[in-house]
């Protein structure tokens, strides 16, 4: 096996609000500029670093907004959240759960802080990644996981100060619980103080480590917390140590390697799908969901 080499260590974008709950930093594809698809199947990363809300009878978060043609994932590190869409799916996500909602052929949906949560205020920390769809998969009926730390696979490091949560795909030998449409590895990794850990991802996947908490150091490179270590295609083998402990948030898939035309809240192949997508919502077809 190869060492993987990194290509960047990239600090945190200024931060922006996602209606009136989330203030984020998008990594990508704006942040940087990146390609669309550079970290295929992977499109998009806003990450919301620690921010303490204030208590409010209201939750704050975002309306009810369309989506085709991927899937959103959202990770929860503090706060909780909770979602509703107009498949009848509804769920909420606390410290270390995951929420998996394919929007595929057209779903409402609406985010926003939990009621308890938005009363007493608190610590809030998420990040929310979009993954791109296979186009034979883009019309896919919705679908909603739910995935709790609890759900996923729970793995002790060798080195015995260390430990994975493993979300979907296969990492340190084991599966995580997470369905997906085309192969990806998603995983949190608690590195304890003087702690470290040994990560395979295949070399042809497209990967990246955000450092959620602490600072590591990752295959030779320094990456401090908020930083996205993203990874050259160049090898498989990933090393991370930790001083005084980290937690890391591993992203790796396969490319789709699909042409990729993207609009507003749609993400498909052709401008012509994009404009599909705005007549199907118009007609009423991506059901209906209240306010």
């Amino acid at each position: 096996m190869t060492k993987r080499s990194v290509e960047a260590v990239l600090a945190p974008p200024p931060t922006h609000m996602v209606g009136d709950g989330f203030r984020v930093s998008n990594f990508f594809p704006q942040g940087y500029n990146m390609p669309k698809d550079r970290l295929s199947p992977f499109f998009l990363l806003d990450y919301g670093p620690p921010v303490d809300f204030s208590p409010r009878e209201e939750p704050r978060g975002v309306g009810v907004h369309p989506h085709r043609g991927f899937e959103t994932v959202t990770f929860g590190f503090k706060g909780r959240v909770a979602h509703h869409d107009s498949a009848g799916h509804h769920g909420v996500i606390g410290e270390g759960d995951v929420q998996w909602m394919t929007a595929g052929s057209g779903v409402l949906h609406k985010e926003y802080h939990e009621q308890e949560y938005s009363r007493t205020g608190g610590p809030f920390h998420m990040a929310q990644l979009w993954v791109n769809l296979p186009a034979k998969h883009k019309m896919e009926a919705p679908r909603y996981q739910s995935i709790t730390r609890a759900d996923m696979t729970h793995v002790q490091l060798p080195d015995g100060k260390s430990e994975a949560y493993v979300v979907a795909g296969e990492l340190f030998g084991t599966k995580g619980p997470g369905k997906t449409w085309s192969p990806i590895i998603a995983a949190v990794v608690r590195l304890g103080a003087g702690g470290e850990a040994d990560l395979r991802l295949p070399s042809t996947y497209n990967s990246t480590v955000l450092i959620v908490e602490g600072a590591a150091h990752i295959n030779g490179s320094h990456a401090p917390t908020d930083h996205l270590v993203v990874f050259r295609n160049d090898g498989e083998d990933v090393h991370a140590a930790s001083d005084a402990g980290a937690t890391l948030l591993v992203l790796s898939g396969e490319p789709l390697n699909e042409p990729i035309a993207a609009y507003g809240p749609f993400l498909m192949n052709t401008y012509d799908e994009i404009q599909q997508a705005y007549t199907d919502l118009a007609a009423g077809k991506f059901g209906v969901l209240e306010d």
